[in-house]
């Protein structure tokens, strides 16, 4: 584990206070998620991805995704997209309303990116990486990242060569999820291509998948002499996983399991901030994928009073009612009952 862990990072000319970020991540990492996960020991948290389409920009979600009102610093955008000149005028756009950091897309696999040649389909092109990267350096005064996998596929690795010509564009920082395109979500995450990598660039990087635990960030910071830890899918219904790292790492002990009761009232604040941005009619809807992810902490497994209980706050159609629910079943006072 590099021996600079505990120290700020330094991103081009913005400095963060630790060496935890939340990954970007479509449909998750909005204002109120990000926010709280700030609070709850992230250093960083980076905005889910912005399409760079011009026809895109005026729509509502790019408007909500946008949205960084309250929010602390430093502000970090996720860019997407396949074209040199749109994506700098995405990354100029993100600056005016607020962006400190530019992060630009080279690693989500999701088909409905990588069929527009965006996200990690980029990789099968290393001349147009290099003049999407060089194109966005140049457009913002602030400092850009890069998201990336290993490759397109395990045997068309090359990271390496991604690195490279981040390196000659000016890219301030690095990060690797440790799988290629081709495996999706699957499998176990690497760090081996990491590893390797740290031995031949001074370029910040930062290790990403799989780490979902406070003993896991240490190892791969350790294995891989990464710069930081970048967390996705482990924080969701565990914002507080980024406390539980950085005590881990300062003193080599565990927090004690958050008690049930604190558990409620951050899931609560949470409910309140995603019906303060969505409204009260699409708000709850959004709710439920992170209710689920919250319950799926506290009863893991497939257990089927989670489910039946989960069930039940689903039909919920109103904030009241939503809310009412989750109190019932933490605080045990009363008994759940179908929503009217």
């Amino acid at each position: 584990m590099p021996s600079t862990w505990g120290d700020p990072l330094r991103i081009g000319n913005v400095e963060i206070e630790n060496r935890l970020i939340l990954a970007p991540m479509a449909g998750i990492t909005d204002r109120p998620f990000r926010s709280l996960c700030r609070r709850l020991g992230a250093g960083l948290a980076v905005s889910e991805m912005l399409s760079a389409n011009p026809a895109l920009r005026g729509s509502r979600k790019s408007r909500e995704r946008a949205d960084h009102r309250g929010e602390p610093g430093p502000i970090a955008v996720q860019i997407a997209g396949s074209d040199p000149a749109w994506m700098a005028e995405a990354a100029r756009a993100s600056v005016d309303q607020g962006a400190e950091i530019i992060d630009i897309n080279l690693g989500c696999p999701a088909k409905k990116v990588c069929k527009v040649a965006a996200g990690s389909a980029l990789l099968r092109d290393e001349p147009l990486v290099a003049r999407i990267l060089a194109a966005v350096v140049n457009a913002v005064p602030v400092p850009v990242t890069l998201k990336t996998r290993t490759g397109w596929s395990p045997e068309t690795r090359n990271l390496r060569r991604i690195a490279k010509i981040a390196k000659e564009s000016g890219i301030a920082m690095l990060a690797v999820h440790g799988r290629t395109r081709a495996c999706g979500y699957s499998g176990l995450a690497e760090f081996d291509s990491l590893r390797a990598l740290r031995a031949e660039t001074d370029l910040p990087l930062v290790a990403n998948g799989d780490i979902d635990s406070p003993e896991r960030a240490r190892w791969v910071l350790g294995y891989t002499g990464a710069d930081a830890v970048m967390i996705g899918r482990a924080a969701q219904g565990r914002p507080w996983l980024f406390r539980e790292i950085s005590h881990y790492l300062a003193t080599g002990e565990r927090l004690p399991p958050p008690t049930p009761a604190w558990v409620c009232a951050t899931l609560l604040g949470h409910l309140d901030a995603l019906y303060d941005l969505y409204g009260t009619a699409r708000g709850p809807r959004i709710a439920r994928k992170h209710i689920g992810w919250y319950l799926r902490g506290q009863w893991p497994g497939d257990d089927p009073c989670r489910n039946e209980i989960l069930a039940r706050i689903n039909r919920a159609e109103t904030t009241q009612r939503q809310t009412e629910l989750v109190r019932s079943l933490f605080d045990g006072l009363r008994p759940l009952e179908d929503a009217a």
